[in-house]
């Protein structure tokens, strides 16, 4: 009988005492074979369910998920940018990183906890450690999520940690109970649910910004520094590494290609900019003169910006050339028209309506223009947007070379209800070089010379100057509106490259208060002010004009003609073009005499009827475009070029029918 209890008793022991401390040591080797069974081992054996419930097993001690980590190794990040001579580092840092992570998302289930590890004196001391052998970087990204990772060795500092939380839970077992069944319980209600929420806001808020294009610029750096060696005498004497050098730079420069993104880099980039970071570290080794490395620098970069400032010269003169280059498909146009508007008889060259031309009641523009597709788009976009058509009527005046085909045009594309009058500018017999000083000037032989001949000896530096349109006295028509115009009280102007988008009959209702001309001001702080388009070093100029006076745009402009006939504004105008004869008060253009012969007789516009920059400024906002009432391809990059801004293309191609024959005969597309 006595034996029996006593068996009884040692089985008892067995299975109480000796089979969970086999059951822990078993689990404990299975997670040191298997790195990845460590969220089992951390459930499995530290509980043990014992009539229904949960409790810890305090007896031995417990492992706390924050100092559980993956084996350290040299990890090579595809989004890394730092120098492959510190990837022990980086991989490093970036082991510190996720193991942090998992331990924020072990901690923020339980507040108490992170309490007690966040105290721990163990972890401070090896935080320290840690933090001073870990670059600046690291380091303020440990602050930022806390201070509690570490990168260093795990064995030992486990092994005290151990020992600190088996005293801390013998000493406090009740506490400890209730705080481990709060963790557990917490780390398997969330471990499916906000655990991953959680990782995923934890890595986006401790993961760095990086530029779409890091690498790229750092394989052109990596050129740069190339160059150097490849110029220093030191390296210059070691053929093996200048050969190796050359190679390395041939498999960079293949690897960039056109490549403004790292997303367009091949998927051996990164390998090519490892091997030549290990060649430039060979060559930093070779080299270890700074002052050489530092006046080679300087010398590239006089270089580098003396070809830059080249190659915007000549970006700028191939622009304006461009600019003024008539595409094809505008030169077979009115060839075109031409040819079909000289096989009609007489009568059917008429436009209908022309009673309305000379009665002030309905609304008249004036256009002045030699380019068929610009008037279209003008004409269109503005009897798209007008209430009523039938009261519009548009007055266009072109040269004797497209007066044919832009009348053609609008017998074939009549407008609707609105009016068309296409009037030839040598029919005008009263603007001539006795009338019209600009038009003397324009045929001197001083203006010949400075257009045409070959060898200027004082060439201008401003190309814009030299845009043949200066020389047309289409340009300048705008000064002689009452002469053209004799019967009508009111006009409002368009330029070619203008796009209507509102209905703009509310100009003619205006009161210009005794002012000839309603403008839309152009100044920002310091930009367009009279300053910069007037002289005012001389005299004539300083003595009338303020310097810091707002610009404002020609473009879209309602004129008041009887205002403008009684302060005989076009007499105005001439004085000033005779007192400009040699270009010192201003050089070539329409704006500056605009500003001085219109000084202090314009009547300011809300911006929104007219906003300006389309053919030049990419950045021209949106809010602003849809607001306006007209849009402006102000610039050298015109809507109908091929250098036009693309993005804004569509505002102006969406009144162009393209299957139109004409256009589909001379190749024009959108």
């Amino acid at each position: 009988m006595k034996i029996k209890l006593r068996k009884s008793v040692f089985f008892l022991l067995m299975t109480t005492v000796l089979a969970p401390i086999v059951l822990y040591t078993n689990t404990l080797g299975t997670y040191f074979t298997s790195p990845s069974s460590r969220n089992e081992f951390l459930e499995e054996a530290s509980t043990f369910t014992f009539g229904g419930e949960i409790m810890p097993l305090n007896v031995l001690p417990q492992e706390s998920a924050t100092i559980l980590k993956e084996p350290l190794g040299a990890v090579y990040s595809e989004n890394s940018t730092q120098s492959v001579l510190n990837y022990s580092d980086g991989s490093i840092r970036e082991n510190s990183r996720i193991t942090r992570q998992l331990s924020e998302e072990s901690l923020s289930t339980s507040d108490g906890n992170k309490q007690a590890v966040n105290r721990n004196p163990i972890r401070e001391v090896t935080d320290t450690v840690h933090g001073a052998q870990t670059d600046g970087e690291s380091s303020k990204k440990n602050e930022l999520i806390g201070g509690n990772g570490s990168d260093g060795a795990q064995t030992d500092p486990e092994k005290e940690n151990n020992s600190q939380n088996s005293e801390h839970i013998l000493g406090n077992s009740s506490k400890g109970k209730e705080i481990k069944h709060e963790q557990h319980s917490s780390r398997r209600s969330t471990k499916d649910g906000r655990g991953e929420r959680g990782k995923t806001t934890t890595e986006k808020e401790n993961e760095p910004t990086v530029l779409v294009d890091a690498r790229v610029r750092h394989l052109k750096d990596q050129l740069i520094r190339a160059k150097v060696y490849l110029s220093l005498s030191a390296t210059r004497n070691n053929p093996q590494f200048i050969r190796e050098l050359r190679l390395r730079m041939k498999e960079v420069l293949r690897a960039i290609g056109d490549a403004t993104e790292d997303s367009e880099l091949p998927r051996n980039a990164y390998e090519k900019l490892k091997a030549m970071e290990q060649t430039l570290a060979k060559g930093k080794q070779i080299q270890d003169d700074c002052a050489a490395v530092v006046k080679k620098l300087r010398a590239m970069l006089h270089s580098t910006e003396e070809q830059l400032r080249a190659h915007k010269k000549q970006t700028l003169f191939l622009t304006h050339l461009t600019a003024k280059t008539l595409p094809k498909g505008l030169h077979c146009l009115p060839l075109r028209l031409s040819t079909d508007y000289f096989m009609l008889n007489s009568s059917q060259r008429h436009l209908p309506n022309e009673e309305k031309f000379v009665d002030s009641k309905p609304y008249h523009y004036a256009l002045f223009s030699d380019n068929m597709l610009a008037a279209a788009v003008v004409v269109n976009s503005t009897i798209t947007h007008a209430k009523d058509p039938s009261n519009h009527v548009f007055h266009i005046v072109t040269d004797r070379l497209n007066y044919a085909a832009m009348k053609m045009w609008f017998l074939s594309n009549p407008p609707g209800k609105a009016t068309i009058q296409v009037q030839n500018v040598e029919e005008f017999t009263w603007l001539n070089s006795s009338y019209s000083p600009v038009l003397k000037q324009l045929g001197s032989p001083s203006m010949i010379d400075y257009y045409f001949k070959s060898r200027r000896v004082e060439s201008d530096p401003n190309l814009k100057f030299r845009n043949p349109k200066y020389l047309s006295i289409m340009n300048h028509l705008r000064f002689y509106l009452p002469e053209i115009f004799p019967n009508l009280d009111k006009v409002l102007f368009l330029d070619d490259d203008i796009v209507v988008q509102k209905d703009l009959t509310a100009l003619w209702s205006l009161d210009l208060k005794g002012k000839v001309i309603g403008v839309v001001e152009t100044c920002r702080e310091s930009f367009h002010r009279f300053d910069r388009y007037l002289n005012f070093s001389n005299p004539l100029i300083s003595k009338n004009f303020d310097p810091r006076a707002c610009g404002w745009a020609f473009g879209m402009n309602i004129f008041d003609l009887k205002e403008w006939r009684k302060q005989n504004i076009t007499n105005v105008y001439h004085g000033w073009q005779n007192l400009n004869h040699d270009r010192l008060l201003w050089k070539l253009g329409t704006l500056p005499p605009g500003l001085i012969t219109f000084w202090n007789r314009t009547y300011t516009l809300n911006k929104s009827w007219h906003v300006l920059g389309l053919g030049y400024n990419p950045d021209v906002p949106q809010k602003e475009i849809e607001r306006a009432a007209v849009i402006h391809y102000n610039g050298n990059l015109k809507p109908w070029l091929e250098i036009s801004i693309s993005k804004f293309r569509n505002y102006w191609a969406k009144y162009l029918d393209y299957n139109h024959i004409y256009l589909r005969e001379c190749n024009i597309n959108p």
